[in-house]
């Protein structure tokens, strides 16, 4: 038994297929199955059942699986240490980050990093959450910051909470809302159109418990966008208003062009960023470099 055998079990596994299997690790077919029943002969028992067109693991082969998927695990963990090890600097650095978290760390990030550490190499990636979770298994990304309510809690990953952030309603300098003289309402707010990104279950339930069913972010917002940034700028260029984490909008709040608005009822509910990496994996030294940023950057 080997570990090249125990791969080939478990490809086989996740495809249910000795094709799409061989495919995924460049081999044959039939040099596939020869690996299976090798590995089966060893341990005296069918770890397959070859029914139909999908292929089953046996109640044995689950048994086995479970162990392997560790197996191979720490191998490849082995190796990446020694990998780390070898190349004797920090590293590098693959991320992914949600709107507001990309919003407000990749720019500062990249700059940090091209000024004081040119030597680490670093990869920022967004997308859905749903991608980057994927990515995050695959090993192609190392860590996720992203809003700690679209993640669901899983075995195979580690979630340590960072910081809630205080969220809000953001419109430009000399907006109409703004000459209302008074707190403005929701429905004040949807004579305009509303901008934000995709909102998780949690928030959206917040926005309707505190404004009303017409808060519905299925419903009430009209310019939906996963990059903060263009959210932002739209906001700047029209009567747009803006829902979302405050500190994204700062830097045009402080140069005067954005205004805060009070509202009636107050949003008191706002994100709260989780930093997710898989559970048991070596981290790279550059990884305490991202981390430490994280902690002085993302923060109201």
């Amino acid at each position: 038994m080997n570990l090249r055998q125990l791969e080939h079990l478990l490809a086989v596994a996740e495809t249910g297929s000795f094709s799409r299997a061989a495919e995924q690790l460049h081999l044959t077919q039939s040099a596939l199955s020869r690996s299976i029943q090798v590995l089966e002969d060893e341990l005296g028992a069918r770890l397959i059942d070859r029914t139909g067109k999908r292929n089953e693991l046996t109640p044995l082969g689950e048994a086995v699986a479970v162990r392997a998927r560790r197996m191979v695990f720490e191998a490849a963990e082995l190796r990446r240490s020694a990998e780390l090890l070898k190349q004797g600097s920090v590293g590098a650095i693959r991320v992914g980050l949600g709107s507001g978290p990309g919003a407000m760390l990749t720019t500062p990030f990249l700059v940090h990093i091209a000024q004081q550490h040119p030597d680490v190499r670093v990869s920022i990636m967004s997308g859905a959450i749903e991608l980057q979770l994927v990515q995050l298994r695959q090993r192609t990304l190392d860590a996720l910051v992203v809003e700690v309510r679209n993640i669901a809690p899983a075995p195979d990953l580690t979630i340590e909470r960072l910081a809630e952030m205080r969220a809000g309603f953001v419109c430009r300098r000399g907006h109409p809302l703004l000459q209302v003289g008074r707190p403005v309402s929701f429905d004040d707010m949807l004579r305009y159109p509303l901008a934000s990104t995709p909102l998780s279950t949690e928030v959206a339930h917040a926005l309707v418990n505190r404004f009303g069913p017409r808060a519905d972010p299925q419903q009430a917002v009209s310019l939906r966008c996963d990059d903060i940034t263009s959210l932002i700028e739209t906001v700047k260029a029209s009567d747009a208003v803006y829902l979302g984490i405050l500190a994204a909008a700062r830097a045009g709040i402080e140069a005067g062009q954005l205004v805060e608005l009070a509202t009636d009822p107050q949003l008191i509910n706002g994100p709260l960023f989780a930093f997710v990496t898989l559970a048991g994996r070596t981290e790279a030294p550059a990884m305490g470099l991202f981390r430490q940023f994280v902690a002085e950057r993302l923060r109201d």
